[in-house]
């Protein structure tokens, strides 16, 4: 009886040990993420800039934008939600926070589900995915070029919560499609992703979609569907997403995420 008490003392402390150890990794992580400080003038957005753009991204600057709003240069952002991680697989909560920069491209998301907490991240032009069971052992740890791609692809199409980062500059540029229909592409690292856009007559963006590698050798449509628009620090943001793959036996949503909070310019974890 002794013994077994011991025994299972020391799995406890031994797991307790291992999740301490996974979370000050995050941390460090984080702090590598935010340790390229931007040190320049802090640009300011003009509707000048939006000359020449195609009529349905005007719209949208001059709906979600205030003349002379501050470029955003970090987000941390938090949200709840369900995940699935099987076409037939049941729907699971999940819970996350997540980091971004935008001078230099990068990110780190962690999502904690009652199974396994996986961590998505773009730090120093490097893609990475790992996914841990308990948070304990790590089953998925995935890099390499297609990962760089595909992680920098998530990072631009999730800067419709860093709208600033859509405006167009020296990497990113826009293209007309039609009148509620525009494509915008992003050069960087030898790279040039694109996303066509969907907007609301309100001038909202509803529907971003692209390829993306759904693993190390195949690419996939991949749509992300947006809504709930809300005020946050004068900038309308999206508030709920919907995270799909469209697969030849049909559309595979995996992410239903719903944002609890974004702050701007923080560069430091919660």
């Amino acid at each position: 009886m002794i013994t077994a008490i011991l025994i299972i003392s020391l799995l406890f402390f031994v797991y307790i040990g291992v999740r301490l150890h996974f979370t000050f990794q995050f941390r460090r992580q984080v702090k590598k993420l935010f340790s390229a400080r931007y040190n320049g003038p802090v640009k300011r957005f003009s509707y000048a800039q939006l000359e020449g753009l195609p009529e349905p991204a005007k719209r949208y600057f001059k709906h979600i934008l205030i003349d002379n709003q501050p470029y955003i240069q970090y987000a941390r952002i938090t949200h709840e939600g369900h995940f699935k991680t099987g076409f037939d697989k049941k729907w699971i909560n999940i819970k996350g926070e997540q980091y971004a920069t935008t001078q230099t491209p990068g990110f780190i998301w962690k999502g904690i589900t009652p199974f396994f907490t996986a961590r998505d991240m773009y730090i120093q032009g490097k893609g990475r995915l790992i996914v841990s069971l308990l948070s304990v052992y790590n089953i998925v740890d995935g890099s390499g070029e297609t990962y760089n791609q595909a992680e920098l692809q998530r990072w631009l199409g999730e800067s419709v919560m860093y709208p600033t980062n859509l405006l167009p500059g020296n990497n990113l540029h826009w293209q007309a499609i039609d009148q509620t229909t525009a494509r915008f592409t992003y050069d960087y690292q030898g790279l040039s992703l694109y996303f066509i856009v969907s907007f609301n007559d309100a001038g909202e963006i509803t529907q971003l979609e692209t390829k993306r590698y759904i693993d190390v050798k195949n690419q996939a449509t991949w749509i992300i569907k947006m809504g709930v628009y809300k005020s946050i620090n004068n900038i309308r943001v999206p508030t709920k997403f919907d995270v799909i793959w469209r697969l030849e036996k049909g559309d595979f949503s995996y992410a239903r995420f719903n944002i609890m909070q974004i702050e701007y310019d923080k560069p430091f974890i919660f």
